[in-house]
């Protein structure tokens, strides 16, 4: 098992730090990211989960035993260091989050399960807010920039560069050499074979496989990819 979280404060003769940590998106997404949370605190005692926040309120005052706070506004008013995962799985949206969430005291975190299969840390470039779930494999020489969201059961092969705030669905494909450009959304099992280039915010539908070149802004469907719509930038 591949150890990729850690806490930089942390000493090894020092018993375990724990670092206060809020959830943005109180939906479906926010509850699995609750889990993920959970495990990686499991491995190793890492995140204290404050709470929820989301700018629509939830029908609950808790969400399994972990409180709603607020919204953005009363995130950026936090008065000390504190980090926060933004558990929105629409890549436009979760971008508006993140240009919401202007507070000097916020620090997004980087969320990595520890089952995670992937090539030694340095072969893998993560960027800042990314959340990877169980089950995802990582090979070699990889980029993810800011924010990108694999969920469960992803699979990313060697050389390729994910831009940010990419969204991943569960069991997405995605083979050497490939490139999404930012805010590229791939719905559940969908692929993108190696060496193809996917343009910015384009969405491929689930179960589509993408065998060729997708432009910016698209819909794309079934096998092979087929452009059905094209949509605002």
């Amino acid at each position: 098992m591949t150890k990729l979280f850690f806490s930089e404060y942390e000493e090894a003769d020092q018993p375990p730090i724990t670092r206060p940590l809020a959830i943005f998106g109180a939906g479906g997404l926010g509850r699995e990211v609750l889990m993920l949370i959970q495990q990686i605190n499991e491995y190793e005692p890492t995140w204290h989960i404050t709470g929820f926040y989301d700018d629509v309120r939830p029908e609950a005052d808790s969400i399994h035993g972990v409180p709603y706070l607020g919204t953005a506004a009363d995130l950026n008013a936090v008065t000390e260091p504190f980090h926060v995962t933004v558990a929105v799985g629409n890549s436009r949206s979760r971008a508006n989050v993140v240009d919401k969430l202007t507070s000097p005291q916020l620090s997004f975190a980087t969320l990595i399960h520890p089952a995670v299969a992937c090539a030694p840390y340095q072969q893998v470039e993560l960027g800042v807010g990314c959340i990877i779930s169980q089950g995802c494999i990582l090979t070699c020489d990889i980029v993810l920039g800011k924010h990108v969201l694999l969920n469960l059961g992803c699979t990313i092969g060697h050389d390729a560069v994910l831009g940010d705030f990419c969204s991943l669905m569960p069991h997405a494909n995605i083979g050497g050499a490939a490139h999404l450009e930012t805010g590229v959304y791939l719905g559940t099992n969908a692929t993108v074979i190696d060496r193809v280039r996917v343009g910015a915010h384009a969405i491929v539908g689930a179960g589509a496989v993408a065998v060729r070149d997708l432009p910016p802004s698209c819909t794309a469907v079934g096998v092979p990819a087929t452009v059905i719509k094209h949509h605002a930038s």
